[in-house]
């Protein structure tokens, strides 16, 4: 049995703070651990439900936060930025059986979700289909295309609720509850590993009961930004169509097929907006 692990990090033990995510803040340190102790913890209760590979990506910033040094050496790693075309699934293919999304955080705008936001802080929106969706949505669309269900979702109460509700019934691991955006009340780092593990076990011996999610095609993404400016920059990639002052919307045969088209002119136009404020 193979599994693919997505470990983003605003979903970490702990984390309720831009600082605790921000490689060039001191707090940074001390969650880069916990986070790893999240996937750690992941990864134990998949290899105890008979997992015999397992493949970790790295999905936040820069993706250079887990500590490779503490993995598990049972795992494999994917890890840095530049040159992954699907992004936090970087890696995930029809070979695998499952997947887990560590460390998650809920869409942007979600209340009381820590941290909450969508790829990037300059996303208000972003739908799949007309369906309003946040960074687990985008990664299960994505899985589902390989025909790969996603069967645990780790992070706060918020994208837990999230998860059930777009995906049906994948197991979770609430390891704080939103309070409000920058507060929760959370686990001990013992408590998160513990809940973690066990329902990363429960999720691979309930493998049969779920259902990949499929997207169907041809498939419509609609991205609202914060910014008319960066609607207006991403609406010069071919295939991508201005639709009001701050949103675009494409059209493609299929999710990833989309997705190559949408993240690029995202990328390109928060590395324009950036270049112009210097």
């Amino acid at each position: 049995m193979k599994v693919f692990i997505s470990a983003d990090m605003e979903g970490t033990t702990g984390v309720t703070a831009w600082d605790d995510v921000n490689p060039e803040k001191p707090s940074y340190q001390r969650f880069r651990k916990f986070l790893t102790r999240d996937v750690n913890a992941a990864i134990e209760g998949a290899l105890e439900a008979g997992a015999t590979e397992v493949v970790v990506n790295e999905a936040h910033d820069g993706m250079r936060n887990i500590l490779i040094e503490e993995l598990n050496t049972k795992a494999r790693m994917i890890t840095g930025f530049e040159g992954k075309k699907l992004c936090m699934m970087e890696g995930i293919d029809d070979t695998f059986d499952a997947a887990f999304l560590v460390a998650y955080h809920a869409r942007a705008g979600t209340d009381a979700g820590i941290l909450n936001h969508t790829l990037i802080g300059s996303i208000h929106n972003f739908w799949i289909n007309d369906v309003l969706v946040g960074e687990s949505g985008v990664s299960a669309s994505l899985a589902g295309h390989f025909n790969v269900p996603v069967v645990l979702v780790t992070g706060d109460d918020k994208v837990a609720k999230e998860a059930k509700d777009l995906l049906g019934n994948p197991e979770t691991a609430i390891v704080k509850e939103g309070i409000d955006r920058y507060s929760a009340k959370c686990m001990t780092p013992e408590e998160s590993s513990a809940r973690i593990r066990q329902a990363a076990k429960k999720a691979l011996t309930r493998l049969g009961e779920y259902k990949p999610y499929r997207v169907k095609t041809p498939v419509k993404l609609d991205v609202e930004f914060t910014s008319a400016n960066m609607a207006s920059l991403a609406s010069s990639i071919p295939g991508v169509v201005r639709e009001g002052t701050r949103k675009i919307s494409l059209t493609s045969k299929d999710v990833v097929a989309g997705w190559n088209i949408a993240w690029p002119s995202i990328l390109l136009s928060m590395a324009a907006e950036r270049q112009r404020i210097g």
